[in-house]
């Protein structure tokens, strides 16, 4: 009891502090963006805070800007020149006539559009960036199918690939690179064993090895049935409801035919044996390609089996390129997520808030750094767009304000500008309170 307690505990703390660390690199470097473009056009910021409330350390700098570290580490802002506010709402307040220009309200209209907006084009930086780096400190699959290491079988699984084999054919179907071992489920029948036809030291010949697809599992998915049964990757499964697979793609089957009702499933763990664990799928929305759909889902993936590939390092500028690929990927799976549920193409429970967000920043923490980086990237890429929205209070918001200004010639009247900006304050604190409740009830 008290064990158990005290791994709730540290399982928590470690929770908050993961999800500390990501929020303040994302909002850190959202401010910043808003910071030096604003120093850049000319508007002096008199406030850099990361965390609000009380202040706990802070330092003044020879511009005059105080740097400060505040008590509650859940956001940051930067208070400029003549601001009433951390979001830069309202009328401001009143400044020495010759100091306007140093000020939001009283900069250019360009001057303004750029520094609001470099918030979110700075978490699309950052994002990209992250990515990339991901990507070349892990690196990626080589062209050819070249075997970087084996993962460990279940007693009774051959496997007599090596590392540095390059495979050529499995089961007589060729393979030229990754792809095709990919597809090769859709031409091979299903076996617990496969023979593949190898290039080792310069000679070919055929050897034994598992099936290019087994139930092995890669990845288990935060605030799942799987993370909850405490499944791990690198687990294999050997049987569902008794009924003995040899291949990954015989699970979803099973698990949509049971409907949401407990599913038994038999796994191999290195190190510990066979265990039986029971799951109860989760209905969720999947994307497809023509909308989304309902599935039943327990949370975990395949994919490589027990062949890791080799890797190699790419260059800087491709790391980048598939770095800014995958911002995009983000951000447009976000637009038609947001978009799907506006329709009512997908559930309310897709919405997560704060606890979601912490509970799977601790666990992409406790998989490794890589994972942890990872979802800092896609929290970035989403908060960015999250702040383009244009919703009064947002970055969007103001960018809404300024397009007004720009095609009218003049800025909203105040009374409107109040007005809307009271009712976008209430629609943000009426989303926080839905996905809030969307992470106690949707579970």
């Amino acid at each position: 009891m008290i064990s158990d307690l005290i791994a709730q505990t540290g399982g928590l703390a470690w929770t908050v502090i993961a999800f500390v660390v990501a929020l303040s690199i994302i909002v850190g470097v959202h401010e910043f963006g808003h910071y030096i473009v604003g120093r850049w056009s000319g508007i002096r910021a008199e406030v850099f805070s990361l965390g609000f409330g009380p202040r706990l350390l802070s330092r003044r700098d020879r511009r005059g800007t105080l740097w400060q570290i505040a008590a509650i580490p859940l956001g940051g802002y930067v208070r400029f020149l003549g601001d009433d506010n951390a979001a830069s709402a309202g009328p401001g307040r009143a400044v020495d006539p010759a100091l306007a220009r140093q000020t939001l309200g009283g900069a250019p209209l360009w001057a303004r559009f750029a520094t609001v907006a470099a918030g979110p084009v700075f978490n699309f930086i950052l994002a990209a960036l992250v990515f990339a780096g991901v990507i070349l400190w892990q690196g990626i699959a080589t062209e050819r199918v070249i075997v970087g290491d084996v993962a460990p079988a279940p007693p009774g699984i051959v496997n007599d690939l090596r590392a540095g084999d390059e495979v050529l054919a499995v089961g007589g179907q060729p393979v030229a690179g990754w792809p095709d071992l990919f597809r090769l489920t859709d031409s091979l029948p299903p076996a617990a064993q496969q023979d593949w036809r190898i290039r080792r030291d310069g000679a070919e010949l055929t050897v034994r090895a598992p099936d290019p697809a087994p139930p092995r599992i890669s990845g288990v998915a935060p605030r799942s049935a799987a993370s909850t049964a405490d499944l791990r990757p690198g687990d294999v499964i050997l049987a569902v409801e008794g009924r003995p697979i040899s291949r990954f793609t015989e699970l979803r089957p099973a698990v949509e035919a049971a409907e949401g009702r407990g599913v038994t499933l038999r796994v191999w763990r290195e190190g510990v044996g066979e265990t039986d664990f029971v799951l109860v799928p989760r209905e969720q929305d999947l994307p497809t390609a023509d909308g989304f759909e309902k599935r039943w889902l327990i949370g975990v993936t395949g994919g490589e089996g027990y062949l890791r590939p080799a890797t190699r390092t790419p260059g800087p500028f491709e790391a980048l390129a598939m770095g800014a690929r995958q911002t995009w990927d983000v951000v447009w799976g976000s637009l038609t997520g947001i978009w799907a549920m506006i329709t009512g193409q997908i559930g309310r429970c897709n919405l997560s808030g704060a606890i979601s967000i912490a509970e799977v920043a601790g666990d992409a923490a406790s998989a490794g750094a890589g994972n942890f980086f990872w979802l800092v990237a896609v929290l970035s890429a989403g908060i960015g767009l999250l702040n383009l929205l244009p919703i009064p209070v947002l970055d969007g918001g103001h960018l809404m304000f300024y397009g007004w200004e720009a095609v009218a010639g003049r800025p909203p009247s105040a009374r409107v500008m109040d007005f809307l900006t009271r009712g976008g304050m209430a629609l943000v604190l009426v989303l926080m309170l839905f996905g809030l409740s969307n992470d106690i009830m949707c579970r």
